[in-house]
């Protein structure tokens, strides 16, 4: 595709990618893919799972090589065996997930495998700490170089990694998705550091699947589908509509609270709940929290990292004990109940890490899809193949899982399609009450708008739905609630029509003017 730049902002260009492509046997991962990197300036990746974005980063950062194509970086033609090529020539990638050594402190994360020297080849420490001093002060936070990165909020770590980067004389820094888990305060400092990174020179190349925010700060927008660019284009042609058009096709919305029914009876009642908090004692992380769900009702919780969302969830379900309180299933007091009895009785989870607590890597789709309700399709201990399968196909076309088949791999399957797997593995068990703990986190727009399909459907059908959420977006979306919660404690509540700035004022963030 060749790339109109008449209506680009006059910049140097620092590198271009020059029809790139990459195969991986028959498969063909990028297709004839061109784009300019700017400097001084962001330039976002956006695309749905699957459509080329990791790949092509990997090729700029030296993890793979392409199979064809050319990059040009300062007008001069370069290639990468490894991320210590791309790291000599100023390239530098921070992952999803971080790579910092949690029990070390921040000085050592900066120059691990770098250490400065003495004369006598020791290690000078007191330089080390002067210039990760230094580094912290060019970003303007106030991290100590001592400091344990463990003892540090996910924000701070971020910077750490973004610190440790310059201190290659990156000059160009490659980010993916990296507010994947930071509260909308520390996203707006970390904007405020991409914008001093861009003022003194570095190129940013951005990933993120939170598109109104990523176009907070993007200067250039590429969009992958299938491997292939589909649009490109400076910031000011474009717009959310444009991005999720030449991503998926056609426009999504994240749909309205389901109406045409009235609510049934309460599904689910939490009353004065406490958790302890199992680090500091005599502290909860809940706190007197009381909530009553109706059958077909959707509730959305909202509130930054640390609010008590998760842990809510995971003691509601059984994961967790309560401290004081009692949890309700249809009006039966369950509070002493395991996990494996409330899923039993109707009331089940959807975890926030899929990865970890949803999901076993090694068994097929299938048999991660029927773990939950392996009891309907098992007599005296044997299981029955033939019902086992039925369940699973049935539940394949239900969520719509986009797979070969129940023999696949879960390994094999995009982000959205693993999150379905799990989300299909809780509905085979015919729950009255379905919780999701950020059910939307690291999937694309287009997965995100059939999993609250999905919730709407089941709503309509009776099931009591209950999700958390750090994007407002979703807050406005399908609920026909919202509870914004803060330090254990619901703070405010909201019915349809709720605006944004209402919801992050009552979750105490700061609203942009």
């Amino acid at each position: 595709m060749s790339i109109d730049t008449s209506t680009v902002e006059v910049a140097p260009v620092i590198l271009s990618a020059r029809n790139i492509e990459k195969r991986f046997g028959a498969v063909q991962a990028l297709k004839d893919v061109n784009f300019d990197i700017y400097r001084g300036q962001v330039t976002t990746l956006f695309g749905e799972n699957g459509a080329g974005k990791s790949t092509l980063m990997k090729i700029l950062s030296g993890v793979m090589t392409q199979t064809g194509g050319e990059i040009v970086l300062e007008e001069e033609s370069v290639s990468f065996s490894s991320p210590s090529d791309a790291e000599a020539l100023g390239i530098a990638i921070i992952h999803q997930e971080l790579s910092l050594a949690p029990n070390l402190n921040v000085r050592d994360n900066i120059f691990m495998g770098r250490e400065l020297t003495k004369g006598g080849g020791s290690v000078d420490y007191k330089e080390e700490a002067r210039q990760a001093e230094l580094l912290m002060a060019e970003l303007d936070e106030p991290i100590h170089p001592l400091t344990l990165v463990e003892d540090l909020r996910v924000g701070q770590q971020q910077i750490v990694e973004i610190a440790r980067a310059l201190s290659k004389n990156s000059r160009i820094l490659i980010m993916d998705e990296p507010t994947s888990a930071l509260s909308a305060t520390e996203v707006e400092t970390l904007f405020k550091v991409v914008k001093d990174l861009k003022s003194k020179g570095v190129s940013i190349v951005y990933i993120s699947h939170h598109l109104e925010e990523a176009l907070q700060i993007t200067d250039h927008a590429v969009v992958l589908r299938d491997g292939v660019m589909t649009a490109y284009a400076p910031r000011c042609d474009i717009d959310l509509q444009w991005i999720v058009r030449h991503m998926v096709g056609e426009s999504f919305d994240l749909g309205s609270p389901p109406t045409g029914y009235e609510l049934g009876a309460s599904a689910l009642s939490i009353q004065n709940l406490y958790v302890s908090d199992d680090k500091v004692a005599g502290r909860y992380v809940v706190e007197d929290f009381s909530l009553d769900v109706k059958a077909g009702e959707i509730i959305c919780i909202y509130g930054l990292m640390g609010a008590g969302r998760t842990e809510l969830l995971e003691c509601v379900a059984g994961r967790t004990r309560q401290s004081q309180g009692d949890v309700l299933l249809n009006s039966h007091d369950v509070s002493h109940y395991n996990i494996a009895q409330r899923i039993e009785r109707g009331l089940v989870l959807v975890p926030e890490d899929r990865q970890r607590d949803g999901l076993v890597p090694t068994l097929s789709v299938g048999r991660n899809l029927s773990l939950a309700s392996i009891r309907a399709f098992t007599h005296k201990g044997l299981t029955s193949s033939s019902l086992e399968a039925g369940m699973i196909g049935s539940a394949i076309d239900k969520v719509r899982i986009k797979t070969d088949g129940g023999e696949a791999g879960i390994g094999s399957l995009s982000g959205g399609n693993q999150q379905k797997v799990v989300i299909g593995k809780m509905l085979a068990t015919d729950p009255d009450v379905i919780m999701l703990d950020e059910p939307s986190r690291g999937i694309d727009v287009g997965a995100k708008a059939e999993v609250f399909k999905l919730l709407s459907q089941g709503a309509r059908q009776g099931l009591a739905v209950v999700f958390t959420t750090s994007e407002v977006s979703e807050c406005l979306s399908i609920p026909h609630r919202v509870l914004v919660m803060s330090k254990g404690r619901i703070t405010a509540e909201f019915g349809p029509g709720v605006s944004k700035d209402e919801i992050m004022a009552a979750s105490g963030e700061s609203v942009a003017a």
